[in-house]
């Protein structure tokens, strides 16, 4: 049994075709083929069942595979001994944000971090949330800043900052008129949305439960947006209000910021976190992140303080 193969089987299944996978390992897909018969040979088992469409793992298989992502996270272990022991880090690390963050902090981070670390290299991407835990399971990213808490088996979280929600109303909305808001402000007929599939969304919702509870099944807007941004927009244009993370609302115009209404205490915010999968290993990359991450936030945001409550991300319905 060697490292390879134990990388060949892990690819497989990840991928679930050993062409994919053979790209992905860059070798040849007999060559990836023949080492893993190989190894079941050696080992007396079957790890894949060839004969299903696309390719299953057999009952042995799924053991053999989890204990061979261990073994590939300790043998990433000894590369990271070495690195922190001569205080030089280096290689590929694979980022991810959830669209809804990484407006505010993926640009700050991409021009600051190269500048300080020019030997690792940051493979930033945007990934919804039950993107990103799928991508950690496969070890297809390293880590991800989304928002927690996610309640996820076998994904470690390290909160980092704690943003405000605001609301951003049009010029004929009541509550304008107010100098802060309670959830009972927000008007479900009148709200613009983000898709289903994004966390904010499900966090917005349980903000304003009992308003769900009583629209009893009425469509509560007329249109859902992909980003942050557009939900601004449709607000200006069309009127209605949205509810928006603050950091936002840093580059906004005087103008905007008097359409902004903070919420009467305890404030509703997001935990913002890095995650990775259980077997993550590369903590000095990790720990690098995390500094850079937290010179883009207000200070403010860096600790959780007891007039603050954490949205919730699951268990958000709404039915339309």
């Amino acid at each position: 049994m060697t490292i390879t193969q134990i990388e060949y089987v892990v690819a497989v299944a990840t991928y679930k075709s050993f062409v994919a996978a053979a790209e992905k390992c860059f070798v040849t897909q007999p060559t990836l083929s023949m080492q893993i018969q190989k190894l079941e040979d050696e080992l007396g088992v079957r790890i894949f069942d060839r004969n299903k469409h696309p390719i299953a793992i057999t009952e042995m298989g799924e053991l053999i595979v989890a204990q061979g992502r261990v073994a590939l996270a300790e043998c990433e272990r000894i590369n990271e001994i070495i690195q922190t022991q001569q205080k030089a880090i280096s290689g590929v690390f694979r980022f991810a944000a959830i669209p809804t963050v990484a407006p505010n902090i993926l640009p700050g981070l991409l021009e600051n971090y190269s500048k300080k670390y020019p030997s690792i290299k940051l493979h930033a991407s945007e990934m919804e949330t039950n993107q990103i835990i799928l991508a950690l399971r496969n070890n297809e990213i390293d880590a991800a800043l989304l928002s927690t808490p996610l309640e996820e088996k076998d994904i470690k979280e390290y909160p980092l900052f704690y943003e405000t929600f605001v609301g951003y109303f049009s010029e004929k909305e009541p509550a304008l008129k107010k100098r802060t808001i309670t959830p009972d402000d927000i008007v479900l007929d009148r709200i613009w949305l983000l898709n289903e599939g994004h966390c904010m969304r499900n966090q917005i919702i349980n903000l304003c439960s009992e308003q769900v509870q009583k629209m009893q099944g009425e469509r509560p807007y007329r249109y859902e947006s992909s980003n942050v941004e557009t939900l601004r927009r449709m607000v200006e244009k069309n009127g209605g209000m949205t509810v928006l993370p603050e950091l936002a609302t840093i580059e906004f115009s005087e103008d905007q910021i008097e359409h902004i209404r903070y919420f009467e205490e305890p404030e509703p915010v997001r935990e913002v976190s890095l995650v990775t999968n259980g077997h993550f290993v590369r903590m000095s990359i990790l720990q690098t992140l995390m500094d850079e991450i937290l010179l883009l936030v207000p200070e403010k945001m860096r600790v959780q303080k007891k007039n603050r409550k954490v949205l919730r991300i699951q268990s958000a319905k709404l039915h339309i």
